[in-house]
This record gives C-alpha cells, sequence and structure tokens, in this order.
C-alpha cells in the first residue's frame, strides 16, 4: 500500500509517494538508512526558524535525496539523479516541504502499522 500526496515546490504541483519500497529504494541509490536521515532532519528544522539555516550542507544534500527518491517514486518521468530533478526548480524554502514529507511517511507508516494490526486480528480468530 503506498500514499500519493501533491506539494507545491516552486509554484508546481510535484507528486510524492511513500510506500514501503521507499526505505530500500533510498538505501540502494544513497547507500542510507532513511529513517534515521528523517529523524536528523526533522529534529534539524524543528529547532530552526524559518529564514534561519539551522541545517548543514550534509543535512540539505539528504532532504534534496530523500524528496528526490519520493518523487521518482511518484512518477518515472522525472530525470534520474537529484541534480537534474533540482535544476527544474528556483530556489525554495525547505521549511515549507520537509514538514509535508515528513507528515507523508508518517502517513505512510501509520497505514502500514494498521494493515499488519488488522492482518493479525484476522489471523488469529
Amino acid at each position: 500500500m503506498s500514499i500519493i500526496r501533491t506539494i507545491e515546490i516552486d509554484g508546481k504541483d510535484v507528486l510524492f509517494k511513500a510506500s514501503a519500497a521507499i526505505p530500500r529504494i533510498y538505501r540502494l541509490k544513497f547507500q542510507r538508512d532513511i529513517y534515521k536521515d528523517l529523524r536528523a532532519l526533522e529534529q534539524s528544522v524543528n529547532g530552526s526558524e524559518e529564514g534561519e539555516s539551522g541545517l548543514d550542507l550534509f543535512s540539505l544534500e539528504m532532504f534534496e535525496n530523500i524528496a528526490f527518491v519520493m518523487a521518482k517514486h511518484a512518477e518515472d518521468s522525472i530525470p534520474d539523479t537529484p541534480e537534474e530533478w533540482l535544476d527544474g526548480f528556483n530556489t525554495f524554502s525547505i521549511y515549507q516541504v520537509l514538514p509535508k514529507l515528513i507528515e507523508l511517511w508518517g502517513l505512510n507508516v501509520q497505514t502500514d502499522v494498521e494493515a499488519k494490526k488488522n492482518f493479525a486480528q484476522q489471523s488469529v480468530k
């Protein structure tokens, strides 16, 4: 099961998809754990005000990679690298986009947990 959401970036509607495949895709493409990266980004953003850069370059790159993977998963027609994909936008605020991506990921995880819980209850009967 997956969840697709449209998020506006730089005046463009961009589709993002969260599913059980995302951690694997992210790990294969970037050799990193998306759960740890999202947690670190969430903590960094929660400690900063919009317009005040509390994120280091590595955190910005993590955000770009996570956004790219979720966008590519939703729409295969986007370019094959984060750099090419980002080239299609002007500068935009990470503080407006990242919370929406974190929310989308949270909805996906919640839906997955509910599905497993319901399956387990049906199996017991």
